[in-house]
């Protein structure tokens, strides 16, 4: 378990660089002194099941080397490549192993005749939570992303990762009830020990078949609230809140053994950077095909990959769409690589930040002042859930002290939930606590053995 700070303060956390830089795929050093794209993409509207597997491939040759392609004539130094699961691609194991196979062959005849640096990154699906109450450790369904995990590493990736959703089944509803110990359970009990128990298995066959464990995000949790509360389903506070405390489940990859990078929509990436010194990827304004967000440029602060999240192969003027959204990853890290170049990136870094921080709390959480106080929170504590429930604390500290200095301004309706939740984690000091009074109310959506309870 992770008990100190890679980095002192904030001011030495940047983009570009990481305090262990990570070489994979061919010959890309990733956090050594250059932000590089994390490109994604995904099938256009479509049928996906192996009947239709040639189909599928050839969707996939078209955007890889649409995708590569652009990269070799913008002169890009490298690149990651993100392969995405749909959940039949997990499913169905051999398809997406073998879709695997045929975007890595690209890769390197690439590499072979311009010098092009990439790596791949499958992220398999998590199709455990299909099934209702979900079983996170036990049946086919588990065993079936555990071999989808080691058939594509046998076929060529080299980053693992995975959005996993342990406990989403409990936060789904919490959120939508703004319930604090319906939050605490799933955040601070459920996901943590799910987070213990897929990745100790992530690292083991990655160990086994000699690629990297990369990483998770608790885009399942995080980007759920987020979007939620830009919908107003929820109030910004609860989402901004439920920000912090999620970089606790993520950052359990890292203490199984994962190195980075950390998954693009995971917006914990500056708190999970602050503990361990690993690089990070991270999503913002050129993620916008995906989804929306409070993040466009603060997101850039302290990355070393810089993704566009997805998009679908579709036709736009210029040409198909991945290939437009690596154009425009490449320019945006060639503004940041000439930062660096020019010694200037704390002047970049800046006007990154502030362009951002004070409209939208969701921006100030993630912010890499705000970032750095919730790690030094969370390395503080010596369980999960303490370190859970105080990096939730700080966040509302965080918010309060934005508020009390004409720094952010919220309705009151935001600042009475602020006051219910400060209110409310001084009431759920514990684990006990939590689930004596949570499980009555979701007992019902979760099985307390698959999560070893």
């Amino acid at each position: 378990m992770f008990d100190a700070l890679a980095y002192e303060t904030s001011h030495e956390m940047g983009f570009g660089r990481a305090l262990h830089p990570l070489r994979c795929g061919f010959d890309l050093v990733l956090g050594a002194g250059q932000v590089f794209p994390e490109v994604n993409f995904t099938l256009p509207i479509m049928r996906v099941d192996k009947g239709n597997l040639p189909e599928i491939l050839e969707q996939y040759k078209e955007m890889v080397s649409n995708v590569l392609q652009r990269l070799a004539i913008l002169q890009v130094p490298g690149a990651v490549i993100e392969f995405e699961h749909t959940p039949q691609m997990t499913e169905q194991v051999d398809m997406g192993a073998e879709i695997t196979a045929q975007i890595k062959k690209l890769m390197e005849s690439y590499y072979q005749r311009y010098g092009l640096k990439t790596a791949l990154r499958t992220t398999i699906c998590d199709i455990r939570e299909t099934e209702r109450p979900p079983k996170m450790r036990t049946g086919d369904v588990v065993q079936r992303v555990f071999e989808s995990f080691r058939m594509n590493a046998n076929n060529g990736t080299d980053l693992l990762s995975v959005e996993s959703t342990g406990g989403k089944e409990v936060n789904d509803r919490a959120l939508m009830e703004a319930s604090l110990p319906g939050l605490l359970l799933a955040l601070g009990v459920l996901a943590p020990r799910d987070m213990h128990f897929l990745w100790s298995q992530i690292y083991n066959i990655a160990q086994e078949v000699k690629v990297i464990a990369a990483g998770d995000s608790a885009c399942a949790f995080a980007n759920t609230a987020m979007i939620l509360a830009d919908q107003r389903y929820i109030p910004n506070v609860v989402a901004a809140v439920v920000r912090a405390m999620s970089a606790v489940r993520s950052l359990v990859a890292f203490e199984e053994g994962a190195v980075g990078p950390s998954k693009d929509c995971a917006y914990e990436g500056p708190v999970i950077k602050a503990i361990t010194g690993y690089p990070i990827s991270m999503e913002g304004k050129s993620a916008a095909c995906a989804h929306f967000s409070h993040l466009g440029n603060i997101a850039m602060a302290v990355t070393d990959l810089w993704s566009n999240e997805s998009v679908q192969n579709v036709k736009l003027l210029s040409g198909f769409a991945p290939e437009v959204f690596t154009e425009i990853l490449a320019y945006d890290c060639r503004l940041m690589n000439e930062a660096l170049l020019a010694g200037d990136e704390q002047a970049l870094k800046k006007w990154l930040v502030v362009s951002d921080e004070t409209k939208s709390v969701h921006a100030l959480i993630i912010s890499p002042e705000a970032s750095h106080r919730i790690a030094r929170a969370i390395v503080s504590e010596k369980t999960d859930f303490a370190r859970t429930r105080c990096a939730g604390m700080v966040a509302c500290g965080i918010i309060r002290s934005a508020i009390r200095e004409n720094r952010l301004s919220l309705s009151e309706r935001e600042v009475a939930y602020l006051n219910r939740l400060e209110d409310e984690f001084e009431k759920y000091s514990d684990a006990e606590t939590v689930l004596e009074t949570a499980l009555p109310d979701y007992e019902d959506l979760f099985l307390l053995s698959e999560y070893g309870l």
